[in-house]
């Protein structure tokens, strides 16, 4: 049932309205109002704001970040306040606090008792709070968004020389994802862990069930139930459980007939139902559900295959931030951008330096996206690679990362950091501990870091990529890097010097302080953009490309001359979702498919009665390439008044091979006629679109306006 809030005089209460406890864990939203207040000198603690609420606080709406509106330069501490009363259907039962994410250092009170504390800004996190909160009482949290030397993000300090150390994003301090209080029964599912094996006719789903004895009590029964991509049952598995309180990992396998593999084209999901249940009485304590897709992803041959088939691969960047919610994105911010980058045609991306919201991972399930994820390790020194403190917490977070984010099928690898010392003794010695890190934890699935120094490597046995599976590239030239004509020759260095690795070029683009204003960047963007496509579609050994960025974003560094706070403008879009030219370049450039269109008519007079149109996919000497299957095309032909002659529409076979596809109108004496021609793909989004238009020929087969300026006549049929 949902909470009803109960006003009380100078705070906002929120009292819990059950009837009685549910059959397994209840989750009640603490999203909303909540009280809030800028810590300025440090001293809320001392002065007792971690049991009281101080006067001249702010009602805020969580998620929430200060990072924008008039709190946005603050860099320190801040606290929230939110009083909760625990209703007696509650009481006695375990109650935890679940934070989606809190950026970036959180202690946590209950009742003035320090409960929990958290670093790192993007993954979830949870405490006990069943003695401290007893029947009700006031929750604070404290956050300090300020970086360090060891914090990560934290100062970038392989940029010390250049007097700005700040990472090149804000630092957006706040609750910025979801909160609730959960109140378990005496047992808790934590997570599952799905890693499914495929061959090509049978798959079988090996899952681990953490689960956590709470409180004591009798056997159990776990029982995990796969469920097709059509919601149909599939398989179940069941193992009885004893022991005492602790934690406890469940093994169980399911068989899969005949999958149906997962594609970003044919994002196929199934779905796998865990219950925990009282052994004797068959209740049900707790209950986890988990997408999952069956696919095979290697890497051989210095290329990508995805279900047996070789895919070159384009995407693009995005950072989680708008200028309304900065880091406290909602889902609807999220799904409108990513339908956007789904209409640019991306198919892959390293999203950006952070783990991901997990409606984002979500959307790269259901609508066809692969991920490198990343932990924010950004442009870190040798000496701060080398601090065990370091060391420590970036293992922490990209365990996180992965509990959290590894049963996502759009989930390709995972990157350790990003444009560090990785050429340095120290940088070399942390990726080799991350990487045998990461493959204790997932160890079926790919680990890398994006390396900006690679087009300067002469050796590369100084070069940590020696222990990666495969290379990710930032490469900025025509801009940072050099000259844009440097880029082929250090491809080509790259290529003989790691003749074994596939590479990933993991950012390129161009800032717009290279141009002079912001209209001239965006056409050198452009140029940049296609000219380095081309170049990266020589090397074979270049199996995907990532432009650098979505959208224009907030940060300290990379701006104008004489800025120390604003936006970058490196986007297709600016921070409003503007499109720039570049936009639609890009959309063309990364366009899967190729058009090729003829007229169908009886004499060079008469004005056309159809059409004739190739669809071809780019070969595999092109990027991005790839077969399109499930591809349909849907076309419009229309007169000189917009009246619609016809339309139609073909599912086209899986192609391979080039399809050509009629169309017809019955004969119309128009004088110009439009055929509007767009490939979709299986998940609906445009992967080419083109209009032809047809004028008649009596000046010369030029359009009316081509006509004038010719001094030419346009005669009327």
């Amino acid at each position: 049932m949902r909470p009803r809030s109960l006003a009380v005089p100078g705070l906002p209460l929120l009292l819990f309205v059950l009837s009685a406890p549910s059959a397994a864990g209840t989750r009640v939203s603490l999203d909303g109002p909540w009280q809030f207040r800028i810590d300025h000198d440090g001293t809320g603690e001392r002065s007792g704001w971690a049991r009281t609420v101080p006067a001249d606080v702010e009602t805020v709406d969580v998620p929430h970040t200060w990072g924008v509106g008039r709190h946005a330069e603050h860099e320190g501490i801040a606290w929230y306040w939110r009083v909760v009363r625990v209703p007696p259907s509650l009481i006695g039962h375990p109650l935890e606090l679940h934070f989606g994410a809190t950026f970036y250092e959180a202690r946590v009170f209950v009742n003035g008792t320090l409960v929990g504390e958290h670093e790192g800004g993007h993954t979830a996190w949870r405490m006990d709070v069943t003695r401290a909160l007893g029947r009700g009482g006031v929750i604070a949290v404290e956050l300090d968004n300020r970086p360090g030397l060891s914090t990560i993000p934290g100062w970038a300090m392989r940029l010390k020389d250049t007097g700005s150390v700040w990472y090149d994003w804000w630092h957006y301090g706040g609750i910025v994802r979801d909160v609730a209080l959960v109140a378990q029964e005496r047992v808790a599912i934590r997570r599952q862990e799905i890693r499914p094996k495929v061959d090509a006719e049978a798959a079988t789903v090996v899952d681990r069930v953490f689960l956590e004895r709470l409180q004591p009590g009798g056997g159990l029964e776990v029982r995990a139930e796969a469920y097709d991509p059509g919601g149909r049952p599939l398989a179940l598995a069941r193992q009885q459980v004893e022991g005492a309180s602790g934690p406890v990992t469940v093994p169980l396998s399911l068989p899969i007939a005949q999958p149906k593999l997962w594609h970003f084209d044919q994002p196929n999901l199934y779905r796998l139902v865990v219950e925990v249940r009282d052994a004797a009485t068959g209740g049900v304590l707790d209950r986890r559900e988990d997408a999952f897709g069956l696919r095979t992803v290697e890497i051989r041959d210095r290329g990508l295959w995805l279900n047996g088939e070789r895919v070159r691969l384009t995407g693009i960047t995005r950072h989680e931030e708008s200028t309304q919610e900065g880091l406290a994105e909602t889902r609807g911010t999220i799904l409108y951008d990513w339908n956007d980058l789904k209409n640019l045609n991306v198919v892959l991306t390293r999203p950006v330096h952070y783990p991901q919201h997990p409606d984002v991972l979500d959307y790269a399930d259901r609508d066809g996206v692969l991920l490198v994820p990343e932990i924010p390790m950004w442009q870190f020194s040798e000496e701060q690679m080398k601090d065990p403190k370091v060391l420590a917490l970036a293992k922490r977070m990209m365990q996180e990362m992965i509990e959290q984010a590894g049963n996502h099928p759009s989930v390709l690898g995972w990157s350790v950091c990003n444009e560090s010392a990785t050429s340095t003794a120290g940088g070399r010695a942390y990726v080799e501990a991350m990487v045998d890190h990461v493959k204790a934890l997932d160890p079926g699935r790919f680990v890398s870091y994006a390396d900006d120094g690679l087009a300067y490597l002469t050796d590369p046995a100084l070069d940590a990529n020696q222990y990666t599976d495969f290379i990710m590239m930032n490469q900025y030239f025509g801009s940072w890097a050099g000259p844009a004509q440097d880029l082929a020759p250090a491809l080509e260095r790259v290529g003989r010097m790691f003749p074994d690795k596939m590479v990933v070029i993991s950012e390129f683009g161009l800032a717009g302080p290279f141009a002079p204003d912001a209209q001239q960047a965006d056409v050198m963007r452009t140029r940049i953009m296609k000219d380095q496509l081309a170049e990266f579609a020589r090397h074979d050994f270049v199996a995907g490309a990532v432009f650098w960025c979505y959208q224009d974003y907030k940060s300290h560094r990379n701006l104008w001359p004489g800025e120390t706070s604003g936006y970058v403008n490196m986007g297709l879009v600016d921070q409003d979702r503007q499109r720039q030219p570049s936009y639609e370049a890009w959309k063309e450039e990364t366009s899967p498919a190729r058009l090729a269109f003829d007229w169908t008519r009886s004499g060079y007079y008469a004005p056309p009665t159809g059409f004739k149109v190739t669809v071809a996919r780019r070969p595999p000497t092109e990027l991005p390439s790839y077969d399109l299957r499930g591809y349909r095309l849907e076309w419009q032909a229309r007169d000189h008044d917009g009246t619609v002659l016809a339309r139609g529409a073909r599912d086209l076979p899986t192609i391979g091979v080039p399809v050509e596809v009629d169309g017809s109108w019955p004969a119309t004496r128009s004088r110009e006629i439009r055929v509007a021609l767009r490939v979709l793909r299986p998940t609906g989004f445009v992967a080419a679109e083109r209009t032809e238009r047809w004028w008649e020929p009596r000046s010369g087969g030029l359009s009316p306006e081509e006509a004038a300026t010719k001094g030419l006549a346009t005669p009327r049929p």
